[in-house]
C-alpha cells in the first residue's frame, strides 16, 4: 500500500471473403462500402481509476515511515493492525495513552500515514505491511484524504472502490484476520460538499460490508463525534478533521465492543 498492471484486451478480426462478381456484372457492381469506423470506447471505461491504482509517495519521510513499518511486521508478533492515514496515525500522539493503555497489550501496529489516500495505503500493503502475519483483526479507517486532498477530482464511486481493494487486499494476504471497516469520519461544516461526498461514501462502504458479513463488520461512528447542530465541537476535532484526545477516546469506546469479537475476546 508491487505496483498493479493492467491487462489490455485485444479483439481478433476474422477476415471475410468476397465472392468476385462474373465478368459481365463486374463494370456495373457498385464500389465497395468503406469499412465501418470501430465506436470508440467511452472515456470513462477507458480511464484507470486513480483511487485503486497503487502508488507510493516520493516524500523520504514517508518512504523511511513505511521502511519502519516493514521492518515491525518482520518481527512478527501482530495481532491487530490500524490501518489508515493521519487520523490513525495520530494514536501515536493524541490518542497515544489510550493506545498504551489498550491496544499495546494486544499487540497491536499502527499502519496510518499522514496524508494517504486508499491508493498509498493499497501500494503499501502490497509492498510489505502484511508480509509474513496473520493478525486476528484489523481497524480500517481511510479515504478523506481522497475526499479532501484532490480537488474533487475522485469520485465517491472511485473512492468506495478503493476501500474496496485496500479491504480485498487484506483478504488475498491475510484471509483469516477479520476487518472492522469505519465509516470515513465527518470533516468540515454541515453543507459542505465534503460531508455530502462522505455521506455517498459511506453507504456504499456499509453495503460492502453487508455483503460480506462473516469477514467485515462496519461502524459508522460519525454521530458520536458531531454536536446536536451538526457542528464539530473544538474540544473533539480542533481543525475539524483531525481528533483530539477526547476524540480518540469517543473512538476508542465506540469501536471496543466489537473489537473484543472479533479478537476472540472474552468478555
Amino acid at each position: 500500500m508491487g505496483r498493479a498492471s493492467f491487462l489490455a484486451s485485444s479483439l481478433a478480426f476474422a477476415a471475410v471473403a468476397l465472392t468476385a462478381p462474373p465478368a459481365a456484372l463486374a463494370q456495373v457492381a457498385p464500389p465497395a462500402a468503406p469499412p465501418a469506423a470501430a465506436a470508440p470506447a467511452p472515456a470513462q471505461a477507458a480511464a484507470a481509476n486513480p483511487a485503486t491504482t497503487p502508488v507510493a509517495r516520493a516524500d523520504a519521510w514517508w518512504q523511511q515511515r513505511h521502511a519502519a513499518m516493514n521492518e515491525r511486521v518482520k518481527q512478527g508478533g501482530v495481532e491487530l493492525l490500524f490501518l489508515g492515514d493521519s487520523i490513525t496515525e495520530a494514536w501515536g500522539g493524541p490518542g497515544a495513552k489510550l493506545w498504551t493503555e489498550r491496544y499495546a497489550p494486544r499487540k497491536a501496529v499502527n499502519l496510518g500515514i499522514s496524508g494517504d489516500q486508499t491508493e498509498h495505503l493499497l501500494w503499501r500493503l502490497q509492498n510489505g505491511n502484511l508480509a509474513g502475519i496473520a493478525p486476528k483483526a484489523a481497524v480500517v479507517m481511510i479515504g478523506t484524504n481522497n475526499v479532501g486532498n484532490t480537488g474533487g477530482k475522485h469520485s465517491a464511486e472511485q473512492i468506495a472502490a478503493g476501500v474496496t481493494a485496500v479491504i480485498d487486499e487484506l483478504a488475498k494476504q491475510t484471509p483469516k484476520t477479520k476487518v472492522l471497516l469505519l465509516a470515513i469520519f465527518p470533516r468540515a461544516d454541515p453543507g459542505d460538499a465534503m460531508r455530502t461526498k462522505i455521506a455517498a461514501i459511506n453507504l456504499q462502504l456499509a453495503k460492502l460490508a453487508a455483503a460480506q458479513p462473516e469477514r467485515i463488520t462496519f461502524l459508522d461512528l460519525g454521530s458520536k463525534f458531531l454536536a446536536a447542530d451538526g457542528t464539530l465541537p473544538a474540544d473533539v476535532m480542533p481543525d475539524k478533521l483531525h481528533l483530539s484526545e477526547k476524540g480518540y477516546a469517543i473512538w476508542s469506546d465506540a469501536i471496543e465492543g466489537e473489537l473484543k469479537k472479533l479478537m476472540g475476546e472474552s468478555r
